[in-house]
């Protein structure tokens, strides 16, 4: 194998550029990046950096590991039958693609400006924006949006909510739980079922004729695989890239890693896209051991206990493992600063757990659902809310 081409400049396009070296590929390594800026972590961006307090560069020495870092260039088709990958900046063979190239932020309607943090220089533009007495809209109760908000509160800046669900993280906790969290938006104003119209040059026009002035308006509804330059090239795509447990794409030597694969867990019988750091992380070797596998070895397999933290209000909110709405949710604590739930299977399997301020809970918990179990640090004779 002489050339290895990675398609995307992040973290997740990083780690398999260290573990191809590490495992011994000595073949030329070109790595795609469509900023012109460095790989940097993004996780910070909203944290930290939007303080002005954190530099998320990562400590990777490129010429050390010889990899041709082409910043500024992007992917913009493939035809995977020649193995060839257009970009900007021309066309490139390859003997492997691995595509790492991420998602970026939903938007709005609207004419008027609304940020998204996604970006180092949108969170440099955001940052600049956030001053006393300013009002701040945000459009969608997420866990980006409440980064900001709380990065937003420190700056002395007014904050505005708008979210059309019931509770902050309802799709995503449940509703028993997102009430538990709403307490945290005190300071918030918080304005729940109701749907943005559009962004207006100044604030958010809601359905039903309200309208919110605003000074900054910040989009948080999620975001979207970067794959549209993949339409019509015969790598399967739905909600993201869909790759096997082994990171495989529909086309031989194709892979995909990060937040624009949406890869099958066996773990959990569901095709998963885990738009978190640690899975993009954990993700490079195994993708780096199936590009390098040969005829006769055992391919390795992707397929952790999905993990993301937030740090929000004041709080660390840690979620692992992957729950579905039949589960059985338990919660612990009369700590309001501090608690725990869980969510257990109908055969009392652990399958998800959520901490308030507990990091050391989240290790064992991990470790439960990694083996099917109910640890004895997670006791089950909890409060049932459902």
């Amino acid at each position: 194998m002489d050339r290895i081409v990675i398609a995307g400049g992040g973290l997740a396009a990083t780690r398999t550029c260290e573990q191809l070296r590490s495992k011994g590929y000595a073949g030329e390594l070109i790595m795609l990046g469509s900023e012109r800026y460095a790989p940097y972590d993004r996780p910070p961006l909203t944290k930290a950096v939007l303080a002005g307090e954190h530099d998320t560069t990562l400590r990777t020495d490129f010429d050390a590991l010889s990899v041709d870092v082409r910043l500024g260039t992007s992917a913009t088709g493939l035809d995977p039958q020649a193995r060839i990958v257009q970009t900007t900046g021309g066309e490139l063979a390859y003997d492997a693609l691995v595509i790492a190239t991420g998602a970026f932020p939903a938007r709005l309607p609207g004419s008027g400006r609304q940020f998204t943090v996604r970006t180092c220089e949108d969170a440099a533009a955001l940052r600049a924006e956030l001053r006393p007495g300013r009002r701040v809209v945000l459009a969608g109760a997420s866990w980006i949006s409440a980064e900001i908000a709380t990065a937003a509160l420190k700056q002395g800046c007014s904050v505005t909510c708008v979210e059309q669900g019931r509770a902050p993280f309802e799709l995503a906790l449940g509703s028993e739980i997102a009430e538990l969290l709403r307490p945290w938006w005190s300071e918030v104003d918080l304005r729940l079922g109701v749907e943005v119209e559009e962004i207006t040059e100044h604030g958010v026009h809601l359905l039903g004729g309200e309208h919110l002035d605003a000074d900054v308006v910040v989009t948080g509804i999620g975001v979207r695989p970067e794959s549209s330059w993949l339409e019509g090239s015969g790598v399967a795509l739905e909600r993201g890239v869909l790759v096997d447990e082994h990171l495989r794409t529909s086309q031989p030597g194709v892979h995909a890693l990060g937040d624009v694969a949406a890869r099958w867990s066996p773990r959990w019988n569901a095709r998963l896209r885990v738009e978190h750091w640690d899975d993009a992380r954990a993700a490079a070797e195994t993708v780096a051991g199936t590009v390098l596998a040969g005829p006769s070895e055992e391919l390795p397999v992707h397929d952790p206990v999905p993990y993301f933290w937030s740090d929000q209000f004041g709080h660390k909110l840690q979620y692992v493992g992957h729950h579905t709405p039949t589960d059985t949710v338990l919660v612990r604590g009369d700590d309001t600063e501090k608690w725990a739930a869980a969510w257990l299977d109908t055969d009392g399997k652990l399958t998800a757990h959520l901490s308030i301020d507990q990091p050391r809970r989240m290790i064992e918990a991990r470790k439960a659902i990694d083996a099917g179990t109910v640890p004895d640090g997670i006791p089950i004779d909890s409060t049932i809310i459902r």
